[in-house]
């Protein structure tokens, strides 16, 4: 389970309509929504992975120790919701750096991990992470259908859900697989987009590939009570305000469904599951993590089990 942690002029939707240096100006609203998120998991024994904006940490510290002292791990989202692929190495090192620093100072944690914004990872991006002190990305979408802002990193061009490459844990977004195609199932506009019980069940399926299952969401998705933009088309429209009503029923019910763990945990076991495979069969081909456990075995096991 993860949450982007956000507000709702940092999307990337709103571009056009919502100029970034408005932004200091606007009104935050993002602490009310990831405190009625944070109740519900409390709620029901959920932990989830929280990759916190470092924009948002700095006007809201409190909000970042009350999801620490919660339980949940806190990651880093980047400091200022900036397309990496329209960035340069000098300025996305910065980034990360203060993004991670101020984050470890606020809440008292090591932010082991990384998420791009709106997934813009890039090849060149990946070794500065790494570089910066970064254990694990979780920037890969590897959607055949996505938006066109997800990065396809050659180095991630991989048909596995979770791989070490270079000192640097990969720990990609769900997709559905029919044929040829990869649907996005990882969570945002899609989660509201389609009916919940076809959703839990694509869910399903995708466990019982054999794979883990991931899940993103934005604390301004269960805001409905958020600014109404002007001057949208009405694709972006669409897609921002899509059954925004009914976002924190369908987390709640996805909640309960299932069982979740944080991306921080499954990187651990991926990293254990590997370790043991060196050492016992000498196998240093593979990434260890879909052989470890049958597929029968997996069918059965709820979204986020860490194996």
């Amino acid at each position: 389970m993860s949450i982007d942690v956000e507000d709702w002029f940092h999307v990337e939707n709103l571009r056009r309509a919502v100029p970034r240096e408005t932004w200091p100006t606007l009104q935050l609203r993002v602490e009310r929504s990831m405190d009625r998120m944070l109740h519900v998991m409390d709620d029901l024994g959920v932990r989830s992975t929280c990759f916190v904006l470092g924009s948002v940490a700095e006007r809201a510290p409190q909000l970042v120790r009350r999801i620490a002292e919660a339980g949940h791990e806190i990651a880093s989202h980047g400091y200022d919701h900036e397309m990496i692929h329209e960035s340069d190495e000098a300025t996305f090192r910065a980034d990360v750096t203060q993004s991670k620093t101020l984050l470890e100072d606020i809440s008292g944690q090591e932010v082991r991990g990384y998420r791009a914004p709106s997934f813009s990872i890039t090849d060149w991006a990946l070794p500065i992470l790494r570089d910066v002190g970064f254990q694990y990305d979780s920037s890969h979408f590897p959607t055949t259908i996505g938006s066109s802002r997800y990065g396809k990193p050659a180095a991630l061009r991989h048909t596995s859900p979770i791989a070490t490459n270079d000192g640097l844990t990969e720990v990609g977004l769900s997709c559905l697989h029919l044929g040829a195609q990869a649907l996005p199932w990882a969570g945002g506009g899609y989660f509201r987009l389609i009916p919940y019980p076809a959703f839990k069940l694509g869910v399903r399926r995708i466990l019982q590939s054999g794979k883990p299952y991931v899940f993103y969401i934005h604390p301004w998705e269960l805001d409905a009570g958020q600014p109404r933009v002007n001057g949208l088309k009405r694709s972006e429209r669409f897609r921002h305000y899509l059954n925004i009503e009914r976002t924190e029923a369908r987390f709640a019910a996805l909640l309960r469904d299932f069982r979740w763990t944080t991306i921080g945990n499954l990187v651990a076991r991926h990293g254990e599951t590997f370790e043991s495979r060196q050492r016992t069969s000498g196998d240093r081909r593979g990434d260890g993590l879909a052989e470890t456990v049958s597929p029968r075995a997996r069918a059965d096991m709820p979204a986020g089990t860490p194996v």
